[in-house]
């Protein structure tokens, strides 16, 4: 496997230290969503792939899919939705997801949970056992 050249390797450790900076608002919500903001260092946001932009010329990010966010740095636990941009501050990405998201998972593992639990494996050793 070849070595990365110099370049490569300075422009790769800028990233990291660039990504280290990135701030996450706390959390504020209303009646439906929890909401955050995070606001990407500047010279992070310059290196930012054109074709996660608008085409409109304004220098703005499109909407960006969980996969795109989390490949230009951002890390957030699941369920956040990037939702809209803010012009003035195109570094800045507004982020959202339904209020109760956490309290949905849980009950997703649980009903996950019982239905592995409760698939028949008792039941089976209990007909083995009828038959002894």
């Amino acid at each position: 496997m070849a070595a990365k050249d110099p370049k490569q390797q300075e422009v790769a450790r800028k990233v990291e230290e660039y990504i280290e900076k990135i701030h996450y608002s706390e959390r504020y919500s209303d009646e439906e969503y929890e909401y955050r903001h995070v606001i990407l260092p500047k010279p992070l946001f310059k290196m930012i792939p054109k074709t996660l932009f608008n085409a409109d010329n304004t220098g703005t990010l499109r909407l960006l899919s969980e996969d795109e966010w989390r490949g230009i740095g951002i890390t957030q636990s699941l369920g956040w939705e990037h939702y809209e941009v803010h012009a003035p501050e195109p570094h800045v990405l507004l982020f959202r997801r339904p209020k109760n998201f956490d309290q949905m998972q849980a009950a997703k593992a649980a009903t996950a949970m019982n239905g592995r639990a409760g698939g028949g494996g008792a039941g089976r050793m209990m007909a083995g056992k009828r038959g002894v």
